[in-house]
């Protein structure tokens, strides 16, 4: 599949064989780590894909609004979510995320291996407009490598993205202008979770936490 990354390349992906898989996915583990320490207040995930780490959010107590373009994607969503118990702390938005301009900011803005229509930098720069002073961005995304594999619960193919989805630490930090933001996190993490007939998958990631300034 050509990795378009518009509508109807995430609607044939959230309408496929895996989609049921990708559905049933945990929280981003890097998500779990870096946020736990904070205070909940409100949250955008930008790229929810199936709610995974939306749902957690909720559970933690986060007023949270979950963006995708998918709309089979924000279906499952909004069902796993009311069997989470957590249905009246998700808004479900369907949005493309290269267009799209919430009406508010937030105190986190985190994103997990989303990719829209647009180069993966400007984008990271667009929702990191969208985090209020004091606030959080927390970015997940696909690390640039010569045998960069796909992330796991939001719809690539087994190929993984194209090189053009991917980045570095050094990348997203560079767009982060010192006045405004305070990096905590720039790290770039390699590991293994269960793949297709028993073999490991390495997942090669990314991970940019910074506070904006007051």
């Amino acid at each position: 599949m050509t990795h378009s990354f518009d509508k109807d390349y995430w609607d044939r992906i959230w309408d496929g064989d895996r989609a049921a898989a990708m559905a049933a996915g945990q929280p981003n583990p890097h998500l779990v780590r870096e946020i736990a320490d904070l205070s909940p207040g409100t949250a955008l995930d930008a790229g929810c894909g199936a709610g995974a780490e939306a749902i957690w959010l909720a559970t933690g107590g986060w007023q949270v609004t979950a963006a995708d373009i998918a709309t089979t994607a924000l279906a499952r969503a909004a069902e796993r979510a009311a069997a989470s118990g957590v249905a009246a702390r998700v808004r479900w938005v369907e949005a493309d995320l290269a267009r799209w301009q919430p009406d508010t900011r937030y105190d986190l803005v985190t994103t997990h291996y989303a990719h829209p229509a647009m180069p993966q930098l400007d984008f990271y720069d667009r929702i990191a407009s969208w985090v209020a002073p004091a606030g959080t961005l927390l970015i997940v995304g696909h690390l640039h490598h010569q045998d960069h594999a796909s992330g796991t619960g939001h719809g690539h193919d087994e190929t993984g993205p194209p090189a053009s989805a991917s980045v570095t630490a050094a990348d997203i930090t560079a767009r982060l202008d010192p006045l405004v933001w305070q990096v905590v996190t720039a790290r770039e993490s390699h590991r293994a979770l269960p793949g297709h007939g028993g073999h490991a998958a390495s997942i090669h990631d990314v991970v940019v936490r910074a506070n904006r300034r007051p």
